[in-house]
């Protein structure tokens, strides 16, 4: 039985340039936007609870299903949603999270065509790449 995640995914361009928006965790490296599944909810409100509970964005125009990944070694699947921010985010921000009795997370944009550090998790590594060819 795989454990349902979903990951709301905001875009944006710079010089010409396709950007994620990521975070750095405190004691977990660096991530996307991603959380676990409420017993009897939709999977696109629960990829915006987690945006808003994960960023405190919580002002999106539309939202698109793009697709699952499985990561069978984690037991999950993740389904992700194409988030679309009709406001100026800035270059960085922090937020504090409730998660884990409470968290600050520190929000940057990541280029696309860059290649993710060892500060990145395997699991988003490949979240990344599956974002990459199937957006």
């Amino acid at each position: 039985m795989f454990v349902a995640k979903v990951c709301p995914v905001i875009f944006r361009e710079r010089n010409s340039q396709k950007e994620i928006l990521a975070f750095r965790h405190p004691l977990a490296g660096i991530q996307l936007v991603k959380g676990t599944l409420e017993e009897n909810e939709d999977l696109q409100a629960a990829a915006l609870r987690e945006l808003a509970e994960e960023s405190g964005i919580s002002e999106v125009a539309e939202v698109e299903f793009k697709g699952t990944l499985e990561f069978k070694e984690k037991n999950q699947i993740w389904h992700f949603f194409l988030c679309d921010v009709r406001e100026d985010l800035p270059e960085t921000w922090d937020f504090f999270t409730q998660d884990d009795g409470g968290l600050n997370y520190k929000f940057f944009w990541f280029a696309l065509d860059e290649t993710p550090s060892s500060d990145w998790h395997p699991v988003y590594q490949k979240a990344l790449d599956f974002i990459k060819t199937d957006f």
